[in-house]
């Protein structure tokens, strides 16, 4: 029955099937125009807005996320996106030549250039640890990990949910045996708000880099940096503005310096009290039932793919959030082809079936991945109509 999602009146993607959350996130009309309205806030007295009434506005963001992620709004901050939070914390640590930092092959690739970056200042050695896809245990997740610390590990880098496997990592056991050894752990959790339940003081890492806009529909550029008590005199602003070195005694330092590091549009940051409102009103459950009812349909979706492409792909379902990367055919020509190139796959499914819905290139066998994701807007026969496109595409996949 392919009727329209009583949700999808929240979105504008017209005649597009959407399946691709998972890359920029998706925000809905009532939350965007919530940002207009402290817009229009901002722009009739800026000072008022900017200058007044700025740190009061961030403190009750930062409270109404801290209560939803299971932390006390002292020790989180914002910041644009995940990545940027990444940054912060590597060019904080003073790295030297002859430190390691562990990631994984699943790292996204952004984090990694940032990690080569760091390496060319500093001489710090990065370690790729290989982790296999498919992983069928939680011991393929860990033990390549843990195997690999040495006397000169400074710092574990581990996605809580990949971007181009989409395995969620249990990063509760591996900062447990990381933090207990006295290895601090970065995780980088672009994915992790509102796809998976979240507790911060419970897992305490020592950093923890978050997205909003992404599975909480928050306007674009709007992310949070997390970070253990013992390591915030530590972290600094990757830009030091007004407020750099301008506290009183009883203030945080860590605080006072992101709060304010110039002048910028700081409304994505305000809209996460009502996105939070917002995603939650959606179902009685509120937003734990929304997370539960994406995961089954993000389920439903992979036995789709399964029967479109004639295979069966062993993924174990607690590796499985929103979103799940299966395999397809790998093609004969080099990929990619250059940076700006996109699969030839993935622009036919959009152009010609009106499909958005990515393909990924993986370095090991299978080669290529279709990754797809489920929110509120989705529903089962979006990926009906996949596996019809699916099969014109490639009519002798298995």
């Amino acid at each position: 029955m392919r009727g329209r999602s009583s949700f999808l009146k929240y979105w504008d993607f017209g005649e597009v099937i959407f399946l691709n959350h998972g890359s920029f996130g998706a925000c809905p009309k009532p939350v965007r125009d919530r940002q207009n309205e402290l817009r229009e806030l901002m722009e009739k007295e800026p000072v008022e807005f900017l200058a007044r009434n700025m740190l009061r506005l961030q403190e009750e963001a930062r409270k109404a996320l801290a209560d939803f992620i299971g932390a006390q709004s002292e020790d989180l901050v914002f910041v644009p996106n995940a990545t940027h939070g990444v940054n912060t914390v590597l060019r904080s640590i003073p790295f030297k030549e002859g430190d390691e930092i562990i990631c994984t092959n699943h790292i996204y690739f952004a984090c990694a250039n940032a990690l080569n970056f760091i390496s060319s200042l500093s001489g710090v050695r990065i370690v790729n640890v290989l982790i296999p896809y498919p992983s069928r245990s939680r011991e393929d997740l860990i033990d390549p990990i843990l195997s690999s610390i040495s006397p000169r590990t400074r710092l574990v880098l581990i996605d809580h949910i990949t971007s181009p496997t989409a395995l969620i990592f249990p990063i509760e056991e591996i900062v447990r045996e990381l933090e207990g050894k006295g290895i601090p752990v970065l995780v980088d959790g672009a994915h992790g708000p509102g796809m998976v339940p979240l507790n911060m003081n419970a897992l305490q890492a020592s950093f923890y880099a978050g997205n909003c806009h992404k599975w909480l529909c928050t306007p674009k550029g709007s992310a949070f940096l997390w970070v253990r008590k013992d390591w915030q005199k530590k972290i600094r602003p990757l830009a030091i503005s007004h407020l750099g070195g301008d506290y009183g005694p009883n203030e945080n330092p860590f605080q006072v310096e992101f709060s304010w590091s110039g002048t910028m549009d700081l409304t994505p940051y305000l809209t996460i009290p009502y996105a939070l409102r917002f995603l939650g009103s959606l179902y009685p459950g509120g937003i734990e039932e929304l997370m539960r009812r994406n995961h089954e349909l993000t389920l439903y979706g992979k036995k789709v793919l399964a029967e479109a492409l004639n295979r069966n792909f062993p993924l174990p379902e607690e590796f499985i959030g929103s979103m799940v990367s299966f395999p397809i055919p790998p093609r004969e020509a080099p990929w990619p082809l250059s940076k700006g190139f996109w699969d030839p796959d993935q622009e036919r499914l959009f152009k010609e079936f009106k499909i958005e819905v990515p393909v990924i290139y993986w370095p090991q066998p299978p080669r290529r991945l279709i990754r797809i994701s489920a929110q509120a807007y989705n529903e089962k026969w979006h990926y009906e109509l996949l596996k019809e496109a699916l099969r014109k595409i490639f009519p002798t996949s298995g």
